[in-house]
């Protein structure tokens, strides 16, 4: 999933745009006749709007949480204050004070399957989570090519990792010891992928998790 700093002032823009229509500058005292409707309607955009796009654990996401506690979810004077956090929140991004979307999203899609992988690992199931880890890292690398403009594909067909780990070190993104360590888990994965379980153990699968979340970290696509 890519989300451009365009994307989001438009998103946010377009959450704004029903105040902007209300009230100049969502002023209180010009909201005070909007109707329950109206308002829950304008409610629910704006916060979901920073819920959506504020980062996890941020400023934007407790004041907008506090100002629906201290209110409740329909009272019309949610709206300038939820709107206001909502143009701070614009000004921040517009301003590249804010990491981006992609990435926070990325790094939840890679944290999520490599939990996943690490209880499998707990319950001694080294070969699933092995192919799990491979999969996220090999996404890893198509999201990092396609960040950086290296094609992922050829002549329709897709790349295989091997290729877009070669490419990626030799454009730069990351060094040669990252490229041999990636050559290493790819190995790794291709034996579990067509069952030669025989040839990794788990121990080798928990430096694979470790090494693959370390990159996912430093690499954020």
């Amino acid at each position: 999933m890519a989300t451009s700093k365009e994307a989001v002032l438009t998103q946010i823009d377009a959450a704004l745009a029903g105040v902007n229509q209300l009230a100049r500058g969502g002023r209180a005292e010009d909201l005070q006749g909007v109707g329950e409707a109206t308002s829950s309607e304008l409610i629910t955009r704006l916060s979901a709007a920073i819920d959506r796009l504020a980062p996890p654990g941020s400023q934007y996401r407790d004041n907008a949480k506090a100002t629906l506690q201290m209110y409740g979810v329909v009272n019309a004077y949610n709206i300038p204050i939820l709107a206001g956090t909502l143009r701070a929140l614009r000004a921040d991004y517009a301003a590249g004070h804010l990491q981006r979307v992609e990435e926070i999203v990325q790094a939840d899609f890679f944290a999520d399957f490599l939990e996943m992988a690490e209880h499998l690992l707990e319950q001694g199931y080294k070969d699933p989570a092995a192919v799990l880890i491979g999969g996220v890292l090999e996404e890893q690398l198509r999201k990092l090519c396609i960040r950086h403009s290296v094609a992922i594909d050829v002549a329709g067909k897709p790349k295989k990792a091997d290729s877009l780990n070669s490419e990626l070190a030799g454009g730069g993104v990351y060094n040669k010891l990252d490229q041999k360590s990636v050559t290493a888990w790819l190995d790794l994965r291709n034996k579990a992928a067509p069952g030669k379980y025989s040839e990794y153990t788990i121990d080798q699968v928990n430096v694979l998790l470790q090494g693959v979340r370390d990159f996912a970290t430093r690499h954020l696509s």
